[in-house]
C-alpha cells in the first residue's frame, strides 16, 4: 500500500483535530454534565472524576483520565502490533486529551436528560465520525479490545468491545443510577447512528464485490493490510465475453475507506459494491 499524500496526510490530522474538538465538547457539554456514562475511556472518566470529587474533594478532570488510561494501552499496543498499528491514533488519543481540556470553558447548557443524551449523541457521533474517517481511532475501547484479541485469538473484537462498554456502563448505572444509564443508553444508539451517517451510510458489517483486471493485487493487499480473507469468484462479462475474476470480501465499517483506498491505488477503474450485511458469522465477526 503507498503512503499517503503530504496533501491526504494534512487532511487527515485536520480531520482527527476538527473531531476530537467536537467528541470532547459534546461529552463535556451534556455527557460529563448530567452524568450520562456511555462506555469507553471518557464514560470511565466521568465516573472517576465524580467519585475523586465526592469522597476526597479532589477534581481529577475528563482530560487527564484519558491520558492516564491511554497511555500504557499505547505502549502495550506498540509493544505487542508495533508502531504502524497504533499510527494517527496516538495523535488522536493525545489530541482529544487536550481538547477535553480547552472544551471543558464552553458554557454548559441547562438542559434536561433526553436533551441531553440526544445532542450529546450527536456531537459525539459527528466527532468520532470525523476521526473514522481519517482511519484513526481515539484509543481507549478500541486499543484496549485489540490488546485482549492478541491473546483470545477466537473471540471477535466486536463482542470484546461490546464487553468493555457494557462493564463501563453499568459502572455508571451503579454510581449514577439506573435512569441515567437508560438515556446513557439512547446516546450510545445516536452515536452509532450518527457515525453510520457520516462514514456514508456504513453498517458495522459490509459485503464488498469487487471487479478488475489487477484482482490477484487487490486481494493480496486487502489480505495483508485489511487481515480479512477474500473469495475468488469465476465470472464473465456478458458485453465483453471476457473472463474476469469477482472478488468477494466482508470488512467492518471502520474498514471501508481503507479499502477503498487501497483498491484505487491499485486500479483507478476498478467497480465496487457495497452492500450491507444483517449478520455474519464467523472469525472476526459474531459467532
Amino acid at each position: 500500500m503507498r503512503r499517503e499524500t503530504k496533501n491526504e496526510n494534512v487532511l487527515n490530522y485536520v480531520y482527527i483535530m476538527i473531531g476530537a474538538t467536537i467528541l470532547a465538547a459534546g461529552i463535556n457539554m451534556f455527557f460529563a454534565n448530567l452524568k450520562l456514562v456511555t462506555g469507553g475511556v471518557s464514560g470511565l472518566a466521568i465516573v472517576v472524576e465524580y467519585l475523586s470529587i465526592k469522597n476526597y474533594g479532589v477534581d481529577i478532570p475528563l482530560w487527564f483520565t484519558n491520558i492516564v488510561v491511554n497511555i500504557p494501552l499505547l505502549a502495550i499496543a506498540i509493544k505487542l502490533k508495533g508502531r504502524a498499528f497504533v499510527g494517527k491514533s496516538m495523535f488522536a488519543a493525545a489530541y482529544l486529551s487536550f481538547a477535553l481540556f480547552y472544551t471543558s470553558f464552553i458554557p454548559v447548557p441547562k438542559v434536561d436528560l433526553l436533551i441531553a443524551s440526544i445532542f450529546g449523541g450527536v456531537f459525539v457521533g459527528i466527532g468520532l465520525g470525523f476521526v473514522l474517517r481519517a482511519s484513526a481511532s481515539t484509543g481507549g475501547t478500541d486499543l484496549a479490545a485489540n490488546i485482549i484479541k492478541v491473546y483470545l485469538k477466537n473471540v471477535p473484537i466486536a463482542k470484546i468491545i461490546l464487553v468493555i462498554d457494557s462493564t463501563i456502563i453499568l459502572l455508571g448505572a451503579f454510581v449514577f443510577g439506573i435512569e441515567k444509564a437508560m438515556y446513557a443508553l439512547i446516546s450510545t444508539y445516536i452515536v452509532s447512528k450518527v457515525i453510520d451517517s457520516i462514514l456514508e451510510g456504513i453498517n458495522f458489517s459490509k459485503a464488498v464485490f469487487i471487479i478488475s483486471d489487477y484482482s490477484n493485487e487487490i486481494a493480496e493487499i486487502l489480505m495483508k493490510d485489511l487481515n480479512r480473507g477474500v473469495t475468488g469468484i469465476h465470472a464473465k462479462g456478458m458485453y465483453s465475453k471476457g473472463e474476469k475474476q469477482v472478488l468477494f470480501v466482508v470488512v467492518g465499517k471502520d474498514e471501508i475507506v481503507p479499502l477503498q483506498k487501497m483498491v484505487k491505488e491499485i486500479d483507478t477503474k476498478a467497480f465496487i459494491t457495497i452492500a450491507d450485511v444483517r449478520e455474519v458469522l464467523g472469525e472476526g465477526f459474531s459467532e
